[in-house]
């Protein structure tokens, strides 16, 4: 049955419960008594549907249905109605952990099993600089179970006491004042171990077994976990997660195993490595890490929509815009030319990080904060996302003309005269009630301007021009700013008139920063901490799942393909290393009436 749009716009819980509230007074009405005494089988036929066309199920509010119609219910000031709870046990088992669960509730069982810990490419600059002083610093803070083995696997040769050097130049304890740090280092870094082995060989992979095993012999009586954190390029993927199921698996507790992206290079390639891994590892112990999603304002995206009344109705293409997502370094590949040259800016950032951002900001409220509800909605919201095509993007390439050793083409390991682009900037578009016609703005670049990665909401104009004359061009956008790096913080661009005897008006901000509104904001945990700890938990809110991936991999592909078999037609533009990147990514955002807006 085809449902007219003003019903449809009418459906929402904003107007239930207006129509609620006037059946109840009705309800306690006298002057409506008559026509409620009617209601029977005799009544009048046009008096039902007037009745049934506000009517709603009150069934819980038991004050209401046991009121008798003739007394109204009365409320003093000082005495208000109890609200009946509610029976929330469709939404999940409340055992599983959750996104919103304090560390204090997640980490009692943790804390009770011992857990071994390998860091497969533990020689990497990875591993060094982020996965160890991560999990340093849930050591430091007391994080981490009570037992627990750390072994770091690499093809390098490496003493113990080498490898211990190599990850302690890295250590830091976030707070630089904080108490008891050297020896807290002192504690840990005797947990750590090498071990050299090659990732093909299923020899290696058992002695790594046995050595894991000497330590778990010593728990006899409970539980023991291994976590398995990749470090490694995709490509071999394959290789260390086949030798861990045949050789590295332990039985007497879980197995989860950590990767890091890229998770293929399009569509065909992830499919590829997924239906490959299956064979080995569930879905369920694979976490697929995106350290965009462990960082602070990242994961307060959620709260800020759904915890404030004051966004989610405005949420919405009658009231925004534009949504731009941008992200921005002030440096080169700097030591990652082999790899970004092959991946290239658009794989490296865009498909992952910052999609993911456009998910959580894009997608429907979750029936619960349970991991598999939050990841379904993510799924659908991606499924509406129309795939882009290469028309869709401007791309670039930076150059120095003052040092032109610091240009893309002059780094080592670039093949010459690449075409990978440094800069990209595209336009989303999304096919559903909620943000038809509203552009999804992105834009991420290397050796640019500054460094910055934030989220900008536009909303709509002011209709009307009562204050034209007081200002002479059109009104500026209101605008919801979220800084994700650095310097985190929330803020409201909006116009107001100037102090003083005048007339002038101004943009203005309402300030949300973190580094002096909360006293915790000095010691907020790095990315990887967040996520790692998330693992140990079992909680998979913040990973990528399946199903998720491939979806995004269909909304890229096509327009990657078209790039890459027509290179010529898809050269990236030069721009000067600190600019703002190639203008006409400007033309690209006029195409849809829209201005980047990147100032503070």
């Amino acid at each position: 049955m085809w449902i007219p749009l003003f019903t449809t716009s009418l459906w929402n819980t904003n107007t239930i419960h207006l129509w609620k509230t006037k059946y109840i007074q009705r309800r306690a009405s006298p002057l409506y008594l008559p026509l409620l005494e009617r209601r029977s089988s005799s009544a009048p036929r046009f008096a039902i549907p007037c009745i049934q066309a506000v009517q709603v199920d009150t069934s819980t509010d038991s004050q209401w249905n046991n009121a008798p119609l003739e007394e109204p219910l009365m409320t003093t000031t000082s005495e208000r109605p109890s609200v009946a709870k509610q029976n929330n046990n469709h939404l999940g088992n409340t055992l599983d952990p959750s996104l919103m669960d304090s560390v204090k509730k997640r980490k009692q069982r943790a804390k009770e099993e011992p857990l071994c810990i390998v860091v497969v490419g533990a020689s990497g600059d990875l591993a060094k600089k982020k996965t160890f002083p991560a999990l340093f610093s849930l050591y430091y803070h007391d994080l981490l179970p009570n037992d627990f083995l750390i072994v770091g696997y690499a093809r390098r040769p490496m003493s113990q006491e080498d490898f211990r050097n190599s990850i302690m130049e890295s250590l830091t304890c976030r707070v630089i004042d904080g108490p008891q740090c050297q020896q807290k280092m002192d504690e840990f870094l005797p947990k750590c171990h090498y071990m050299s082995g090659m990732y093909n060989k299923t020899e290696d992979f058992v002695r790594l077994d046995q050595l894991l095993n000497n330590f778990e012999q010593s728990f006899p009586n409970t539980r023991v976990d291994r976590l398995y954190y990749l470090a490694v390029p995709s490509q071999v993927f394959e290789d260390v997660v086949h030798h861990i199921h045949y050789s590295g698996r332990t039985k007497r507790g879980w197995n989860r195993i950590v990767m890091e992206k890229p998770f293929g290079k399009d569509t065909t390639s992830y499919l590829q490595l997924r239906n490959s891994l299956r064979n080995c590892i569930s879905e369920d112990e694979i976490y697929r890490i995106d350290h965009y999603l462990g960082k602070e304002l990242v994961q307060n995206l959620m709260v800020l929509r759904f915890a404030n009344y004051l966004f989610e109705p405005l949420w919405n293409r009658d009231h925004i815009a534009s949504i731009q997502i941008v992200f921005k370094e002030n440096f080169g590949v700097e030591g990652r030319a082999g790899y970004f040259d092959e991946y290239g800016i658009i794989r490296d950032i865009m498909q992952n990080h910052l999609l993911q951002v456009m998910a959580l900001l894009g997608m429907e409220q979750p029936v619960t904060l349970h991991a598999e509800d939050i990841r379904d909605e993510k799924v659908k919201f991606l499924r509406c996302i129309r795939p882009l095509k290469a028309s869709d993007f401007v791309l670039g390439q930076y150059r120095d003309r003052q040092n032109p050793q610091r240009s893309y083409l002059s780094e080592p390991g670039i093949v010459n005269n690449s075409h990978t682009p440094t800069f990209a900037a595209c336009v989303f578009q999304v096919n559903n009630r909620r943000w038809s016609g509203v552009p999804f703005l992105m834009k991420a670049g290397k050796a640019l301007d500054e460094r910055k990665a934030e989220i900008r909401i536009q909303f709509q104009s002011v209709p009307g021009g009562l204050f034209s004359q007081i200002v002479s061009s059109h009104l500026p956008h209101n605008e919801l700013v979220i800084r994700v790096q650095p310097d985190e913080a929330i803020y409201m661009r909006i116009l107001s008139k100037a102090p003083g005897f005048t007339s002038r008006l101004e943009e203005a901000r309402l300030n949300l920063f973190y580094r002096t509104a909360w006293e915790d904001s000095k010691d907020i945990p790095d990315a990887y901490e967040r996520l790692i700890l998330d693992v140990i938990h079992g909680e998979k809110s913040l990973f990528i799942r399946d199903d998720e991936l491939e979806v995004a991999w269909n909304i890229f592909t096509p327009a990657l393909k078209e790039m890459e078999l027509t290179q010529d037609a898809w050269k990236p533009i030069l721009y000067d290393y600190g600019g703002r990147g190639p203008v006409e990514s400007d033309y690209l955002a006029a195409k849809y009436g829209v201005q980047w807006s990147e100032g503070d």
